[in-house]
């Protein structure tokens, strides 16, 4: 029994509060985790008035940010948290040796790596299914800036203009960071604990007291000089978004054991409940896993907005936005008519990570690629991959769907009302058949699951997708681009070729 309350004790980090685990009979390393989360707030709103770009440099920043965050995690995951020291370490070494033409592969595969070595140790060495805070949880969030920085390291050192996209070309770097300013980037007290991930512009324009710059377009000059006299305050949505944020905890504290998701697989349950109050409770039981995601990421938001990080410009009417790097809209998830909605409004920036990284630049089968790039940076519970591999099929399928059978509902408000009901209740249940084994983690109890359901959601996700195909990205992008081709003047496109064929002999 010592033994294993070393262990914990270890595993943990600081001991200081053990006292407050024991009255609130909650594990150890989650009140660490909330006790540093409120001390991280603290510390933004202090970082924001006493560290305000206007009065101290650049430098100091990096330094206070990166110390304090070093300081949270090592009393929240004690010495496991020099693994966040070691990744970064090694991968802004490979940036520096390799060259960027090609450090963004090896940036990837070496932080995936260690991330997934880390992942598999503490599952199958320490303890297999443990929920609670766990140190691999910061270092998804660090492998994610530093393969993000490495590829937009590439892109505004290696590559052409022309060849980036719009939103590339906001995002590339067109310099190689200092060490301080790249483990402020991956270790500031704001965002070591939960994330959320951010682009190395938008944090580096935030510690420098600049937000936007790179992004300020011709449409943006007005609130370009708003910004400039008059800095907005994020007191008021900092004070929302807290207040949501532990009204989540509070619903999850108190319904989190009335559904609990195991009883989906209870022999007797199936035996004995009808096939619509199974549905029921399925939809119930993973709707009360989701306010921890919310408490957590909505928290972490509060923490970066206090320091100022986070501003997003304005909106149509002169409201400030916080919106930047948020990592969740609430009820955008709830009420989603689409898995596709449903994916954009949930874990934002690890969508926008994927969707950077891998889907935007994979030349074959992009969604595939992207869910199992997921599964790998999840973890190493086959359960994660169980989900990931349903949620391919499930994607096709629900793509099907939107390409083929929307289109007859839209010629008037009553059939557009009818075929979103139909698809909200549709895409809430597929949701719930496609997470519950990320859930159980185990394969035995996930395919009990699904043998309980007869693979029925599989089976006709497979006939839609087959019977409903719908062409490839590039390809369905390669036809608009030729239907607009043709309804241009042909002397404007002879033309265009022209000037075109004149700049490639120039250069």
């Amino acid at each position: 029994m010592a033994d294993e309350s070393t262990r914990s004790t270890a595993c943990t980090g600081s001991s200081l509060l053990q006292p407050v685990s024991e009255m609130t009979n909650l594990p150890l390393d989650q009140v660490n985790f909330v006790v540093c989360q409120l001390c991280a707030l603290i510390s933004a709103f202090w970082f924001r008035i006493f560290l305000h770009p206007s009065k101290t440099s650049p430098f100091i920043r990096h330094v206070v940010a990166t110390v304090l965050g070093l300081y949270f995690a090592l009393f929240c995951f004690g010495w496991y948290a020099l693994h966040f020291l070691l990744q970064s370490g090694l991968t802004y070494g490979i940036m520096i040796l390799t060259g960027v033409e090609h450090m963004h592969k090896y940036c990837l595969v070496v932080a995936l790596s260690y991330l997934s070595l880390c992942q598999i140790t503490r599952v199958y060495v320490f303890d297999y299914g443990m929920y609670s805070a766990d140190f691999t949880g910061p270092m998804m969030v660090i492998t994610q800036k530093i393969t993000s920085l490495a590829f937009e390291i590439h892109d505004g050192m290696a590559r052409k203009e022309e060849h980036l996209t719009a939103g590339q070309k906001i995002l590339a770097i067109r310099r190689m960071p200092s060490l301080l300013e790249y483990f402020s980037y991956n270790c500031n007290f704001m965002g070591i604990l939960a994330g959320p991930t951010c682009s190395y512009n938008d944090y580096i324009a935030f510690i420098e007291g600049e937000p936007r710059r790179h992004r300020e377009l011709e449409a943006d000059k007005q609130s370009k000089s708003r910004l400039r006299q008059d800095e907005p305050s994020p007191n008021v949505e900092v004070v929302r978004k807290v207040a949501t944020s532990f009204f989540c905890l509070l619903v999850f504290l108190s319904v989190c054991k009335v559904f609990p998701v195991e009883r989906n697989i209870d022999a007797d349950f199936i035996a004995n409940t009808p096939f619509y109050a199974q549905v029921v409770y399925l939809y119930l039981s993973m709707l009360t896993t989701r306010p921890k995601y919310y408490f957590v990421w909505t928290l972490a938001d509060a923490i970066n907005n206090a320091a100022g990080f986070g501003f997003n410009g304005y909106d149509s009417n002169g409201a400030p936005r916080w919106d930047l790097i948020s990592n969740l809209r609430i009820l955008n998830i709830e009420f989603a008519t689409s898995f596709k909605v449903f994916l954009d409004n949930w874990n934002i920036q690890t969508v926008q990570w994927l969707k950077r990284v891998c889907y935007e630049r994979c030349p074959y089968h992009p969604t595939a690629a992207t869910f199992i790039l997921s599964a790998m940076w999840h973890g190493a519970y086959p359960g994660y991959y169980l989900t990931f591999l349903t949620g391919i099929v499930v994607t096709l399928a629900a793509r099907a769907v939107r390409h083929k059978v929307r289109p007859h509902f839209l010629h008037s408000a009553a059939h557009k009302l009818l075929y979103d009901v139909i698809t909200w209740a549709a895409t809430q249940i597929a949701i719930c058949y496609t997470v519950v084994p990320f859930v159980l983690l185990s394969v035995g109890p996930s395919l009990k699951f699904y043998r309980s359901w007869y693979f029925s959601l599989h089976i006709m996700c497979i006939v839609l997708a087959v019977v409903m195909p719908v062409k490839p990205r590039h390809l369905r992008l390669k036809e608009q681009q030729k239907s607009c081709s043709q309804d241009l003047d042909p002397k404007l496109l002879e033309a265009a070729d022209t000037t075109y064929s004149h700049k490639e002999k120039t250069s």
